[in-house]
């Protein structure tokens, strides 16, 4: 072999351990977001469930990759899910084990690296094999073990890497870890998600802790996302499901990174009752817990891929509250408003396109657009007032709100995304090489 042809063999071996390396999770860890909180909350300690992350080898390694929680006999669990017609079998089981009375213990068991999707009878097999595995050695029963996967989607779940550390997850259950479990189910995340409240219900503390993950594949239409939450606050399961499928539709659904819905969005909400303190009807637990689902819902959008501007987007004067939400998704899915966004240009032309192409009531004669306070259009046509280089400063922010009024008449809503790069295309063009 001549050397330029060794040379070659060598550059074209060298490829391939690089792209191994990055399958396996260990190749450079990408930056943190800009748009990252400053830090992971202190999460408080939840009376009632235990948690432990460990490394299993699915797709990462020197990381956990696989997340374990152990819920108090009693816990009552609601759930939303993906509406994707391709769902994936972790969802279409955890579906099926929701609404029944909670006797005995419970468990969460998440994997990241693999979807466990569009994988035929063999992702039925590895649900069985795993929800099977954690009941027994928990001692609870089968319909209380939930089960959720993120990561690739159409390759084969190797659960036996998962069921061979089911002794150690067991093990390693403790009421402080649920940190760890944050950072053992992100996938292309920056960085770990976590939210916190407590509140006094009756003179009495409550407390909920949240965990999410979530970064691309984002369009929630229940959001790749799970997001688990847990309380001690007792609460009956229906009037929790109620609670939490009304809030996700203010929170999760209300986001998008880029417009694809995942096969495996799952979000569950777990309440221990360990407090002793009922919230059925409580206004202010319902905040509480909706202001920890809007945290963590914005906090995928700050992780958005590549994503460099926060983005609020808030129709007002629509002719109702569903065609305020379609123009809000128009503008806030638009490739061409969110790589003008990533370009920091206020191309406000982009905006009147998305409100024009959405389907839903718009006078064109009547259209308000603002960005943050500056008004750029208004009547029809650019304002008088507007000046060019003002809204070039604004667009420097890195959390812009655009804000458009139709004026025709009371429909609102308010969506959050993230603006478009080159970095969204570095990481999608690469998630399997």
């Amino acid at each position: 072999m001549g050397k330029k042809a060794e040379i070659k063999r060598l550059r074209k071996k060298l490829k391939k351990l690089k792209r191994a390396v990055k399958r396996a999770g260990g190749g450079k860890t990408p930056p943190t977001s800009p748009l990252a909180p400053a830090a992971f909350p202190d999460l408080p300690k939840i009376d009632g469930a235990e948690f432990a992350a460990v490394n299993s080898g699915v797709k990462y390694v020197g990381r956990p990759d696989v997340m374990l929680a152990r819920l108090a006999p009693g816990t009552a669990i609601a759930g939303v899910f993906t509406r994707s017609a391709t769902r994936a079998e972790p969802v279409l089981d955890c579906q099926a084990k929701l609404g029944a009375e909670p006797q005995g213990g419970a468990a969460i068991l998440v994997n990241a690296g693999n979807a466990n999707a569009f994988t035929g009878g063999h992702g039925i097999e590895a649900v069985r094999a795993l929800t099977g595995a954690v009941a027994e050695k928990l001692s609870i029963g089968v319909n209380r073990v939930f089960s959720a996967s993120t990561g690739v989607i159409g390759e084969p779940l190797p659960h036996e890497k998962i069921g061979a550390k089911l002794d150690d997850l067991v093990a390693g259950l403790a009421p402080g870890r649920i940190r760890d479990a944050a950072e053992a189910i992100r996938t292309t995340d920056t960085f770990a998600k976590g939210a916190r409240a407590e509140l006094r219900v009756n003179g009495k503390r409550v407390r909920i802790a949240g965990i999410a993950k979530g970064s691309g594949m984002i369009a929630p239409d229940m959001a790749t996302m799970l997001v688990f939450i847990f309380t001690d606050a007792q609460i009956a399961q229906p009037a929790l499901q109620d609670m939490v499928t009304s809030l996700a539709d203010r929170s999760f659904n209300r986001i998008t990174v880029d417009s694809d819905t995942s096969t495996s969005d799952t979000l569950l909400v777990a309440a221990t009752g360990k407090s002793g303190v009922s919230v059925d009807d409580n206004a202010d637990f319902r905040d509480a817990l909706g202001a920890v689902m809007l945290d963590l819902a914005q906090q995928v959008v700050r992780d958005g891929e590549g994503a460099t501007k926060f983005v609020t987007v808030r129709v007002t004067g629509a002719a109702d509250d569903p065609d305020a939400r379609t123009h809000a998704f128009a503008i806030a899915n638009s490739p061409l408003v969110k790589t003008a966004l990533a370009g920091e240009d206020p191309n406000w032309g982009r905006v009147v396109m998305a409100i024009g192409k959405s389907g839903a009531r718009a006078d064109r004669d009547r259209l308000t657009i603002r960005f943050g306070d500056i008004v750029v259009a208004e009547n029809g046509w650019v304002s008088p007032q507007y000046r060019e280089e003002d809204a070039a400063r604004y667009m420097k922010h890195d959390e812009i709100t655009i804000a458009v009024d139709l004026a025709l008449g009371n429909g609102a809503a308010t969506v959050w995304t993230c603006d478009l790069t080159h970095g969204y295309i570095t990481i999608n063009a690469d998630y399997r090489s």
